[in-house]
Order: C-alpha cells, then structure tokens, then sequence
C-alpha cells in the first residue's frame, strides 16, 4: 500500500442519533458495523488468548542476543511509559535483527489484538506515518512460562499491547497510545470518532452543551486515573437523560470497536463495575476547530477508571488509559 491509499474508512462506526433512539440501539448498531457488547461481565484476556499465545511462541524463538536487545524485567519502567512518537526498542520488524518466520509472527500479534476493522485501519495507519508496520518496535517484559508476561509495540502514532491479564485491573495492559498524521479530517482514519462524539454533543440541550463546551483542553498525555475522589471536566453522563445516556454507551462501543472483543468486553465490564457510564464525563474543547464547524476536534471521556482523550487537531493523538486507581 502506498500512501495515496489512505480513503474509504473515514466515515465508518458513526451512529446517527435520531436511528439510534428510534430503534433503541440494535439496528442503528449493525447498519454501523460496531458489534454490540453485553451487559455481563466477562473475562479479560488469558495467556491462552490467541495474541498471547502466539507471543509466547515469539518469545521462545528469540536467540539470547535478541533477548538482551529486546526483553525486560516485567517492572521494568519502560513499560509503565507512554509517548505519541518514541520506540522502547531499536530494531525494528522489519530489521534483518528478526527472521522472517518472527516478523509474521509480530503481524499475527497485531492482528490479533485488533477487530478485522482496527487491523486494516492501522495497517493503513503505519503505512501513512511511517512507511508500514514493518517500521515498529516490539518489546517484551517478563516470561510467559514463569509469570507475568507483556508483548508491547510502539512507533509513530502507536502503542499496543498483548499482556494476558498480567497487569491487575488494566484494561489493554495498560495505556494505549492511536492516531494518524492526515490532517485532512476527511481523509483521517480516526475522524470517524469524533463524528461520533459530537453526535452526543448535538443531542445536549442549550444548558447541557454550555457545561460541556470547554476552551482549552490537559494535556494529551495525561491520562492518569483519579478515581472516586477525581474531578473531571466538562458534563457527567449521569446528568443526562437515559436516551443521552444510551448514546453515549454506543458511542464507546464505537470507540472500542478497532480492538479485540476480549479487550472491549474488559473495558465494558470494568466500566459496569465502577458505576456505568454514568460515572463518567465528556467535555468537548473549543479551541483547534479544524474546520471551524463547530464539530469540536478534541474531546475527552472520563471517570475513576476510566481516560479516553483524543486531540484531533491538528492530527490525531489518542491515548487511553482504563484501570482501577492504584
């Protein structure tokens, strides 16, 4: 793929508001391709899950020199950090430093921790930003046949991870890390969420919309749960009314649908434990309209467990971080 070929996504998963609320959230759903996750809870990914398991399989071809290149200590702090644009490791997939047995095992990871629509997104993703997944960095922490265990990727626009349940209470393995360098919204992968967020912010009243219509906007990077006690910006979802409310549970299934359904259901039923959707807050910031049409290009989700900030302006850097508050 070259990087003329970065059209025909930008517009999937956006829920129209009026279709959702006509037909209570089932059929506007599936005419949007966003696959409906449950109410109950359900189990996290394992070590027997098919990202895991075909990271372990890595990590036993590795030659002690590629271990030392590329393997830590599963607390290690290079895990626990988080950047836009940075690589934990030198070599990259593609580097003869791996074989070519190791490098499609790396492209089976990634397939595996994302939907069928989160891969070819991101397949299209690196190739834009960096020349294609073959110009990411993998990095291990820890061993699968001993204990705690964590496969990472990180590049341009990307982190991923692969970790079977090793971090307690870490929805993903800990935070993650998306984007794109187009800045033309209509040719940004990503810019489908943003759509999606502002049909919430069109469905607020006068009142609801002035509480939830910030200036400027944190940090992108900071993403570190508050818990209970945390103040949050912008309108809390529990304000809203049930139909806004259910808007609102669809459209982060809209943002979760890239990933893997173990992932996705994790977070929904972390989500579910620590009080709904209705513990959390969206707040919509001003400033960088791209377009200047009021469809507002930063936006932010939070709650005790619970960050999804996205500036989309002047490209997207997303970072997402769910987990119990340490």
């Amino acid at each position: 793929m070259n990087h003329k070929d970065r059209s025909g996504c930008s517009d999937c998963g956006s829920v129209d508001r009026r279709d959702f609320l006509r037909t209570m959230g089932t059929a506007a759903l599936a005419t949007a391709a966003v696959p409906m996750l449950g109410n109950s809870v359900f189990a996290a990914p394992s070590p027997k899950s098919g990202a895991e398991t075909v990271a372990a399989e890595l990590y036993k071809s590795l030659s002690d020199e590629q271990k030392k290149a590329i393997c830590f200590d599963f607390d290690h702090e290079l895990r626990k950090k988080i950047n836009a644009n940075w690589h934990i490791t030198k070599p990259k997939i593609d580097d003869s430093f791996y074989t070519k047995q190791q490098r499609a095992m790396a492209e089976q990871i990634v397939r595996k921790v994302t939907s069928e629509d989160g891969f070819q997104r991101l397949l299209k993703q690196t190739e834009y930003d960096d020349g294609g997944l073959g110009a990411y960095s993998m990095a291990m922490f820890g061993n699968p046949d001993s204990g705690k265990f964590q496969w990472t990727l990180t590049g341009r626009h990307l982190t991923l991870r692969a970790d079977g349940d090793s971090v307690d209470k870490a929805a993903f393995g800990g935070p993650l890390i998306y984007g794109h360098g187009e800045e033309d919204t209509k040719e940004n992968l990503y810019h489908y969420q943003t759509k999606q967020t502002n049909e919430v912010f069109k469905a607020l009243d006068a009142a609801q919309a002035k509480k939830a219509l910030l200036t400027a906007a944190p940090g992108e990077s900071a993403v570190q749960v508050q818990g209970a006690a945390g103040k949050f910006p912008g309108i809390g979802v529990g304000e809203l009314s049930s139909d806004q409310q259910q808007l609102v549970e669809a459209t982060l299934k809209v943002l979760l649908a890239p990933y893997r359904a173990e992932d996705a259901d994790e977070v929904m039923a972390m989500l579910k434990a620590d009080g709904g959707v209705g513990k959390l807050h969206m707040a919509f910031y001003s400033n960088n309209d791209l377009n200047k049409d009021n469809v507002w290009d930063i936006w932010r989700v939070e709650g005790p467990s619970f960050v999804w900030h996205f500036r989309g302006a002047p490209h997207v850097h997303a970072y997402i971080n769910i987990a119990a508050k340490a």
